[in-house]
């Protein structure tokens, strides 16, 4: 058993893209980070060129992980005795991240891995559910208003809803401009409009190997509990189907009940718990 570890897309696709598509809903964030990294270059992200890495056993692949700095490492769910050799790997080359994002059962695992390389230890961060659409339930009574498909108009708005997003998800808004520039080309961001006005967003992952993401479902405070929010979601999940998509997927956050009930109302149904660990350096 190894790992490979590359910063080259290419290899990484050569080696890992087959064994990732065979499970689009499992590897659903890596498969959609690839995408836009092959999509729109190695500076998709940020400055610093992404890093790749594949499990072999036998000469069959079945692991992978992807780092984009400044994010964290993801890391798609782990085979038996992987995480050790990973954390080992990272070291050898200087690579180790801050943060690793990890299916919950692998936690621990990693969290031994680190100690055991490292002497440091791991915290949890943000906690999430990835949960896939059984049949859309759109919410009844649906808001005031209507939906329609973001335009090169609405690009300042969306970026600053895009930065208050992650602001409020405790994450990071590197590049949002570029972000919502890209959603804007695809098509792939949806608002909900009252009075004339936006009040809430969604944006749709790439489709790869048929699964999509709905993502970045934002609401300005002060325009909460009116329903918007599920009314969006239920409108870009619309457009995620029309064009094609077998799966479409969100995350949730666990901290965020409102939102876990809204989206099962909606229709979507859990499948996995995912969590943040923060990698912390020995004291």
């Amino acid at each position: 058993m190894a790992w490979n570890l590359t910063s080259d897309g290419n290899e990484f696709v050569a080696a890992a893209g087959d064994w990732l598509r065979s499970e689009p809903v499992r590897h659903t964030t890596l498969l959609t980070v690839l995408q836009t990294v092959l999509d729109r270059g190695p500076g998709a992200y940020g400055d610093q060129p992404p890093h790749f890495g594949w499990h072999q056993d036998g000469g069959r692949t079945d692991g992978a992980v992807l780092r984009t700095p400044p994010y964290s490492m993801l890391v798609a769910p782990l085979p038996p005795g992987a995480a050790g050799p990973l954390i080992d790997a990272l070291q050898a080359r200087g690579e180790l991240p801050p943060a690793a994002n990890v299916v919950k059962p692998d936690a621990d695992a990693v969290t031994a891995a680190w100690r055991a390389a490292t002497g440091g230890g791991t915290s949890v961060g943000m906690r999430t559910r990835l949960y896939r659409l059984g049949t859309l339930l759109p919410p009844d009574p649906r808001p005031a208003g209507r939906a329609r498909p973001g335009t090169l108009q609405d690009a300042d708005l969306l970026t600053d809803w895009y930065v208050a997003f992650a602001a409020e998800a405790g994450t990071r808004a590197h590049r949002a401009g570029q972000a919502v520039a890209d959603v804007l080309e695809r098509g792939a961001v949806t608002l909900w409009e009252a009075d004339d006005a936006p009040v809430s967003m969604a944006a749709l992952s790439r489709q790869v190997a048929g699964a999509t993401r709905v993502g970045q479902v934002y609401t300005p405070p002060e325009l909460r509990r009116r329903g918007y929010g599920a009314a969006v979601t239920s409108a870009a999940t619309q457009a995620a189907l029309a064009a094609g998509a077998a799966d479409v997927l969100l995350f949730t956050d666990l901290a965020n009940p409102t939102s876990n009930a809204i989206y099962q109302r909606l229709g979507y149904q859990p499948l996995a718990d995912w969590c943040e660990l923060t990698l912390l350096p020995a004291s």
